[in-house]
């Protein structure tokens, strides 16, 4: 019997076509150890299951306890009689198979549901999206019923992280200019894992975020090296790799390639690359292909001047949605730098707002000064916190704070527009370390933080907590070590 397609399947697929592969075929042995933080994933989506079904008002059927061909046989009876809602039941059908955290009876079928320990739609504020990772999970389960003959419609819904009910309907087009639905995504989905299957699919890896976190991470990265990808030069994704792969297959290529033949006035022959950008992606192979390449400026750069630097880090837990730390490394002319942590002492808002008045408080008192940080992480994460605290400060001052003329993103206003570097990436782990800076944590992340500061609320171990500190003080150092780095470049 073939691997049925499942759930998980197709959120992975979602995730990283090559994922699935790698789990069906992949050699076990190389396979990375599973990272604390996606336990802490995985933990904290079982207990938020269990503690929203706890708190269900409502009668349910619990198939919980059952497994396997017991449990979805239980679940086929269950519907047969109509039960009102079935907790973790089991259904398939043809080469599908689906464990949906609910189904709801709605007149004479039933809509599946999950239970997500995470926002039920993505995206900014004024745009917010249903996600597709979950909505062809969704889809699944709603494809089985119907071959059941029990559906109620291409509908489903995900009760979230903050209790919410979100529905998906799966036939509402995705954006204002496409007619593409969750169930055209969840199609082209299932005929992709079924050729995954049956091996009539060849995916290939890339280099991307979801990377981190992935078990074979490291056997994909090898291959990657090995093969000469071109999903190693910075900003070629996986898209823009496949629409450029058969005129040219590798780093290598790319660098020594003529660009004019694959120009035709203000386009290239790749769907999506304009001719500014494959010339930026060829002067990053060139870097990468050269063993004396080092990092330079495409054009001059000049920062606020000011006796005081600051360089600022949060750190912020996207279970609880709680900023639990917000550093800042000092630097003032003639002075040893200094460190200044606002830490949340406890996992409650009255000290998520202490730690943010206190910081904020500190900023203000600290002018004249410079602000430097990375990327939008830090001004997305104080803008949510201002709403959440009215009475810390107003919107109008926490939009001053981030100005240009005194505050610097150097990720998005520095790195990404005026410089180049011989890296794979630009995120400020790879750079720093480039730069010579080593971490004192052997395994650096936000993601290790978010799953220390678990564990500190566990056991209130103080030295788990000085970890924390040390590594968003290393954050910010880091952050120190490249801006020095970027003013001793010299423009090309």
């Amino acid at each position: 019997m073939s691997k049925a397609i499942t759930a998980s399947m197709l959120y992975n697929l979602v995730e990283c076509p090559h994922r699935p592969t790698m789990d069906l075929y992949g050699n076990p042995a190389e396979r990375d150890k599973v990272s604390p933080f996606v336990q802490l994933l995985w933990e904290r989506g079982v207990l938020h299951e269990r503690e929203t079904m706890s708190q269900l008002a409502i009668p349910f059927l619990d198939l919980s306890s059952y497994e396997g061909a017991e449990k979805e046989r239980r679940t086929t009876e269950a519907i047969a009689r109509g039960e009102r809602l079935i907790y973790s039941g089991s259904i398939r059908a043809d080469d599908l198979l689906g464990v949906p955290d609910l189904l709801r009876r709605k007149g004479e079928g039933y809509l599946p549901g999950d239970i997500k320990s995470g926002a039920g739609l993505e995206g900014s504020e004024d745009d917010k999206k249903p996600k597709d990772r979950y909505g062809v999970q969704l889809a699944l389960y709603v494809d089985i019923l119907e071959r059941k003959g029990c559906s109620a419609g291409r509908r489903g819904f995900i009760w979230d992280v903050h209790g919410e009910e979100v529905s998906y309907d799966l036939l509402t087009p995705l954006g204002e200019r496409t007619t593409r639905t969750l169930w055209d995504t969840y199609q082209d989905c299932l005929r992709l894992a079924r050729g995954i299957i049956t091996r009539a699919e060849v995916t290939i890896p890339a280099y991307a975020a979801p990377c981190k976190l992935c078990h074979w991470r490291s056997a994909c990265l090898h291959r990657l090296q090995r093969e000469d990808d071109l999903t190693l030069i910075p900003e070629l994704a996986r898209s823009r790799r496949d629409a450029m792969t058969a005129r040219i297959a590798t780093v290598r290529q790319l660098a020594s390639a003529d660009l004019p033949q694959f120009i035709q006035g203000k386009r290239t022959i790749f769907p999506r690359i304009g001719p500014d950008t494959l010339e930026k992606f060829q002067r990053r192979a060139r870097l990468l292909g050269d063993p004396n390449g080092s990092p330079y400026l495409r054009e001059p750069v000049t920062f606020p001047m000011a006796e005081r630097e600051i360089f600022f880090d949060v750190e912020f837990d996207p279970f609880s949605e709680m900023c639990y730390l917000h550093g800042f490394l000092e630097q003032r002319q003639g002075q040893p730098e200094r460190y200044l942590p606002f830490f949340a002492e406890a996992p409650t808002t009255a000290a998520e707002e202490a730690a943010f008045k206190a910081a904020w408080a500190y900023l203000q008192a600290s002018r004249p000064r410079v602000i430097y940080y990375y990327s939008k992480y830090e001004r997305t994460i104080w803008r949510q916190l201002r709403e959440r605290y009215p009475g810390v400060c107003t919107e109008t001052e926490i939009e001053g704070l981030f100005d240009p003329a005194e505050a610097v993103d150097l990720y998005f206003d520095v790195v990404l527009p005026r410089t180049e570097w011989p890296a794979h990436d630009f995120s400020i782990k790879t750079l720093a370390t480039y730069l010579g800076f080593t971490w004192r944590d052997p395994e650096p992340s936000g993601a290790a933080s978010i799953e220390w500061y678990h564990r500190w609320i566990e056991t209130g171990d103080p030295a788990v907590r000085q970890r924390i500190l040390e590594y968003n003080e290393d954050d910010c150092r880091a952050t120190r070590v490249l801006l020095d780095g970027i003013r001793q470049l010299q423009v090309r």
